[in-house]
């Protein structure tokens, strides 16, 4: 069923329009098998996302726990990060479209960002504690604000159609974070 709806989703079908009889027939399973699994479309699509930035999570972690040069970290992790919302995109499209319409799908998504911003206020405020940071800032406020901004920036990336080169945006966003973070 999870790959079914990715599938449907990535073929274009919006969330609004995706219902539970297209999940199954594309399952090939019944209607009925679809409720021993999940509640409703909203659950399936949670635990879609989930998965999906569990993988995107791994990527950051380059950079959350890395110690070599940052700006090589950061254009790694956010490159792996570019593929996987390439890959995904369907998916992450669809909770972002979802989370403007439905209160549950917002906390849910809102807390799983959080996740990335819980982890890069903690390097920040390892590098501030080292002298390694030149931000001075309050570290969860600047890793709230790059956390969003790169968020947003691929979310648009997907929803407009790569108006940027991947490569032009993923160096870009590095470039931004590690000036803000380090100072260089």
């Amino acid at each position: 069923m999870l790959e079914a709806t990715e599938a449907l989703l990535a073929e274009g079908v919006s969330y609004t329009e995706l219902n539970i009889e297209r999940i199954a027939t594309r399952a090939g399973i019944s209607r009925t098998a679809f409720y021993f699994y999940f509640r409703d479309k909203r659950e399936l699509l949670l635990r879609l996302t989930e998965d999906v930035t569990d993988q995107l999570y791994r990527q950051g972690d380059i950079w959350f726990s890395g110690e070599g040069e940052p700006a090589a970290e950061l254009n790694e992790a956010l490159r792996n990060i570019s593929a996987l919302y390439r890959e995904h995109g369907a998916v992450l499209g669809a909770i972002v479209q979802a989370a403007a319409t439905d209160d549950e799908v917002a906390v849910f998504w809102h807390g799983l960002v959080d996740r990335f911003v819980d982890a890069t206020s903690r390097r920040i405020d390892d590098l501030q504690r080292d002298g390694r940071a030149a931000v001075t800032e309050d570290a969860r406020a600047v890793a709230f604000a790059l956390c969003w901004m790169i968020e947003r920036a691929f979310n648009q990336q997907l929803v407009l159609g790569e108006p940027i080169p991947e490569p032009a945006l993923v160096d870009a966003l590095t470039g931004i974070f590690v000036r803000a973070v380090y100072g260089t």
